[in-house]
């Protein structure tokens, strides 16, 4: 019988550094291509805000505010 091998968890910063708050409006729904209409986060930026540090975080939320005002036009 074969194991996978065990992973260390991964760091939660969100519980840590509440510096970049989340911006989700619990409104989850993902459109044609996989963006949230809630938060206009794209599928894998929700997936990663939970491990990414503040930084990475404002840039999650700045691509997100870009893509709103995008299809806004």
């Amino acid at each position: 019988m074969s194991t996978a091998p065990v992973r260390p968890p991964k760091p939660l910063y969100s519980n840590v550094s509440p510096a970049v708050p989340s911006p989700c409006i619990s409104i989850c729904r993902l459109d044609e291509q996989r963006v949230c209409t809630g938060c206009h986060r794209h599928v894998e930026h929700i997936r990663e805000w939970r491990s990414a540090d503040d930084e990475r975080r404002r840039q999650i939320c700045r691509e997100a505010t870009a893509f709103r005002d995008l299809k806004a036009h």
